[in-house]
């Protein structure tokens, strides 16, 4: 399912940058609007599926929370400001060992209930030290939830009236906090007061800090700026759609594209060391990282390449991840790739 609307997603980008703003321009917007939907929706039925079949192991680590909070943040402070909101992240210092993907997603979701159900006002996101746990609270000057109402919010599917006349969705989000909460056992309480808002809490144990990885974050941020025009970029998947779609989408931001389907001889078809290679995962006859390793024993373990594909599972991040080969997820956005390319362009450069 996820592969054709990921071809949707790429030409329906091309198609916004090409048509500018008149009424084919407009039109666009609001195709990729309604595909984004449906990608949410498709994203969080499958969320809960594999939360339910325990196809989600966690993968604990000891992490600041200040980090992941600012991380948060960032993502949803164009959001608030959309909706003429205050968001305001509270530093941390304490750090937690548990599983730093499926705790974020956690927040996120949080955050993203906070931000939509309040009409007007302030959502705040902060930390408490209890003693040996941490306490990790969302609160929102929002509509509130009625206390007769506080057991059924994190059943999936139920939207209360309320919610429901203030902002679409699917009443999925706090059902997935709650899966996600059993997976890591972690304790999430409630507390509202309806026409005044709602304060949601995580609580976790605490744990020793690590030294902060200052040296690569500072790295991320200055490769970000870089430009993508004249990038050379090797796009692998074995959907001619998709890289018909990515050829568009890439060649718009001015780069250099080739593609492989991954059933020739790779070492022998791809001469010229790309800039960044993008493979699929799923490929016929081998995967994506196969494809990658190949090309880097040629042209050089630094070269740059970032796994795009559907496939969700740890398993497949912690093999890329051993490889230093990051991961998106397909319906990939735009944004996420070029800021992710961008990243690898001065690497580009300066093994050129």
């Amino acid at each position: 399912i996820l592969q054709p609307l990921n071809a949707a997603r790429l030409y329906c980008s091309s198609l916004i940058e090409k048509a500018g703003k008149g009424r084919a321009g407009k039109a666009a917007i609001n195709i990729e609007s309604s595909l984004e939907s449906v990608e949410t929706i498709l994203g969080a039925v499958l969320d809960i599926s594999r939360l339910d079949a325990g196809a989600m192991k966690p993968d604990d680590t000891v992490f600041s929370l200040d980090e992941l909070l600012r991380q948060i943040g960032n993502d949803f402070q164009p959001l608030a400001a959309e909706r003429k909101l205050g968001l305001t992240i509270v530093p941390s210092s304490l750090s937690v060992m548990t599983d730093r993907n499926l705790l974020r997603r956690l927040i996120q979701n949080l955050v993203s209930n906070a931000v939509k159900y309040t009409r007007r006002g302030h959502v705040l996101v902060g930390v408490r030290r209890r003693g040996e746990l941490v306490e990790i609270q969302v609160i929102d000057t929002g509509i509130g939830i009625a206390g007769d109402k506080l057991n059924t919010v994190f059943r999936e599917f139920t939207r209360l009236d309320e919610g429901a006349r203030e902002a679409e969705g699917l009443g999925l989000g706090l059902s997935i906090v709650d899966r996600i909460a059993r997976v890591l056992r972690l304790e999430i309480r409630i507390f509202s007061n309806p026409g005044k808002g709602t304060r949601f809490s995580v609580i976790l144990p605490v744990a020793a800090a690590q030294e902060p990885r200052r040296e690569i974050v500072a790295k991320a941020s200055v490769r970000t700026a870089a430009s993508l025009a004249g990038l050379r970029v090797l796009c692998i998947d074995n959907d001619a759609r998709i890289l018909d779609g990515m050829r568009l989408l890439l060649e718009g931001w001015g780069c250099s594209v080739d593609t492989f389907s991954g059933s020739e001889d790779l070492g022998r078809s791809v001469m010229h060391r790309p800039d960044i290679v993008l493979a699929d995962y799923h490929l016929d006859g081998e995967t994506g990282l196969e494809m990658i390793a190949k090309l880097r024993a040629i042209h050089g373990q630094d070269m740059p390449a970032v796994l795009v594909t559907a496939d969700r599972s740890s398993e497949v991040r912690a093999t890329a991840a051993r490889l230093d080969v990051p991961v998106i997820n397909k319906p990939l956005k735009p944004a996420v790739l070029r800021s992710m390319m961008a990243r690898g362009r001065p690497l580009a450069a300066a093994a050129g």
